[in-house]
């Protein structure tokens, strides 16, 4: 009988809908994240922590609302990618949103900003890297990187 390897208590994982609203010319939103929250000032994409009880799609629904004022068409998970802060383990779930309805509102006191590739916006939350490459490699920009610092 070997020795059991010291092993962690894993992490539980926070359920998080994300948005990447496109809109017609293809530019994406970004935020900023509010002062008094982990992060306070860096850029994302706009969503939440899913509620129990909710699909991604509904939590989506209310986040983007509470956040931004609109309210979205129907929207599916297109990426879900994991991530480890100090503060959450997050799983995120991405969603494309090219339809919503009402005008964008920056209900938390945030900054938005409409980006096309390579960004003008930064810091970037490091949970978003995966998703920016992908949307790059969409858009045909190969060997795209996002600085780190």
């Amino acid at each position: 009988m070997g020795d059991m390897p010291d092993v962690a208590p894993s992490r539980k994982h926070t359920e998080v809908a994300v948005g990447i609203l496109l809109d017609p010319q293809g530019r994406m939103l970004l935020t900023s994240r509010p002062a008094g929250k982990p992060y306070a000032g860096y850029w994302e994409f706009a969503g939440g922590k899913v509620e129990t009880g909710e699909t991604i799609e509904q939590a989506l629904r209310r986040e983007l609302h509470e956040e931004l004022g609109i309210t979205i068409a129907a929207a599916q998970a297109w990426r879900v990618t994991e991530h480890e802060y100090p503060h959450a383990l997050v799983r995120l779930h991405w969603c494309k949103v090219t339809r919503w309805s009402g005008a964008l509102e920056m209900r938390e006191g945030q900054s938005m900003r409409w980006q096309t590739l390579p960004l003008d916006v930064f810091p970037v939350l490091p949970g978003a890297y995966p998703v920016l490459a992908w949307l790059a490699a969409e858009q045909g920009f190969i060997g795209f990187t996002h600085r780190l610092e």
